[in-house]
């Protein structure tokens, strides 16, 4: 098992962009840009690594970044090419994301991204970010260069992935999180069996020597298996009243990742990130600047 002390810092790499609602609002999204707001939100500085336009989208992003005192070193600026971007649909209550392909995120230059952390690092990284070969070559290249232990987000977004990617990126992952319809995929595409959930997520793990799988199930909660045999389980906060689960799983990751950093039981760990989910889930859109909440749960989680 990898071990772990505080002094280790997140890397975050990935796509930063804008998700576009029915009703005209704008709010800044990608998958690690949602996990670094929560975990700045948690008195955590994560090196942020993405690329991002000279346009208006381009300007949000450095001002939330600014905003939420975020480390902007790994922020690349691409003169030519748009800001990320998502038109996000809502389908029986679940999104749906429209991703606009060849976005300056896409291209992210490994020889510009500044040094990794002296006290060691968690690479945290998902699938959409690695669509396009510049930025896929970029991520392997920081991962030969430094050995961080992964965290692997999974998160398909048909048609931005394919089999032989995410496979790479799944055997090299120390941990795995992904949802109970990507459970259901990825499991079919390696022909792992199992009747339940559970067995099926086992199996994942097995066959990629991961540290432990977490698999989110929307109103059902969420569970994780881990190489030592145990199964964890948790149940969402009924008294929530759900706007839209925009950006749940990534404060679900968020959680997860502070718990590796501060060694928490993997029970722990799975109800600290169903919390902060479910707070999420009672908002529009994948962050909230609410310091004071954050603040409550620096102190009940002490940290």
């Amino acid at each position: 098992m990898t071990e772990f002390t505080v002094s280790l810092r997140p890397v975050l790499f990935g796509e930063l962009l804008l998700d576009h609602f029915p009703d005209g609002s704008v709010v800044l999204g990608g998958a690690p840009l949602n996990v670094a707001c929560h975990l700045r939100g948690l008195g955590i500085q994560p090196l942020l690594i993405s690329r991002i336009g000279e346009d208006e989208g381009g300007k949000l992003v450095r001002e939330a970044l600014h905003d939420w005192d975020l480390d902007e070193r790994g922020v690349q600026i691409d003169p030519e090419r748009m800001t990320g971007a998502v038109r996000v649909h809502i389908e029986k209550g679940e999104p749906v994301f429209r991703i606009q392909p060849e976005r300056a995120y896409d291209f992210i230059e490994a020889h510009d991204v500044p040094q990794f952390p002296t006290g060691g690092a968690i690479l945290y990284h998902g699938t959409l970010a690695v669509r396009n070969q510049v930025s896929r070559q970029a991520l392997d290249y920081l991962i030969k260069r430094h050995r961080p232990p992964i965290f692997l987000d999974v998160n398909l977004r048909s048609p931005w992935w394919s089999v032989e990617h995410l496979w790479t990126l799944l055997e090299r992952a120390n941990w795995i999180k992904l949802n109970a319809q990507e459970l259901d995929t990825v499991t079919d595409i390696y022909g792992l069996s199992g009747k339940l959930p559970e067995e099926r997520a086992e199996a994942l793990r097995a066959l990629c020597n991961a540290e432990y799988v977490a698999v989110t199930l929307g109103e059902s909660g969420a569970f994780a298996v881990c190489a030592n045999g145990n199964t964890a389980r948790v149940s969402p906060d009924a008294s929530i009243k759900v706007v839209d689960t925009v950006g749940a799983g990534d404060a679900f990751s968020a959680a997860l990742l502070v718990g590796l950093m501060w060694r928490w039981p993997l029970q722990d760990a799975l109800e600290r990130a169903q919390e902060l989910a479910g707070f999420i889930c009672g908002v529009r859109g994948a962050v909230k600047r609410d310091l004071s909440f954050y603040r409550r749960l620096r102190e009940s989680w002490k940290i």
